[in-house]
């Protein structure tokens, strides 16, 4: 799957206490900012919420997939995040996501954004692989189950 080119360890985190949507995308913009300086926090957080005023990017089966493009960024890059209590999200059907993957992508990949949005929702539309991701307990878990294929 493509997520060992855009996912790193670093960027997987397993049991992250957060408590609402904006919250969320607040961690997610501070956490690739602090891995990445080519990214501006605040900057980064306003193109996820803006992203997600359009609709949600909740997809269903307790996952959203948050993203957005920016100028910023010169390579697909990507966060994993598994949740201690899942969150409303107005999700697609309703359900409280509980699995995240945020994705930031440069302003130009067009085609790139798509394909990889589409192997991230067919990957995560897997029982199977949202078991396995749910069921690991440390970062180092998340991160290998997320890479299997």
């Amino acid at each position: 799957m493509i997520l060992n080119s855009i996912l790193t360890q670093g960027r997987t985190h397993s049991g992250a206490s957060i408590t609402s949507k904006k919250r969320l995308l607040e961690y997610i913009s501070t956490e690739i900012s602090a891995d990445n300086s080519e990214f501006d926090a605040d900057e980064l957080f306003n193109e996820l919420l803006a992203r997600e005023r359009l609709g949600s990017t909740g997809i269903g089966y307790g996952v959203a997939i948050p993203h957005c493009r920016s100028s910023r960024c010169s390579a697909i890059t990507g966060m994993l995040l598994k949740l201690d209590q899942p969150i409303d999200f107005e999700a697609v059907d309703d359900a409280p996501v509980d699995l995240v993957f945020a994705l930031i992508v440069p302003a130009e990949a067009h085609d790139e954004h798509l394909k990889v949005l589409g192997a991230l929702a067919t990957a995560f539309n897997e029982e199977s692989f949202r078991r396995d991701l749910r069921n690991a307990s440390t970062d180092q878990a998340l991160f290998e189950r997320a890479l299997q294929p």
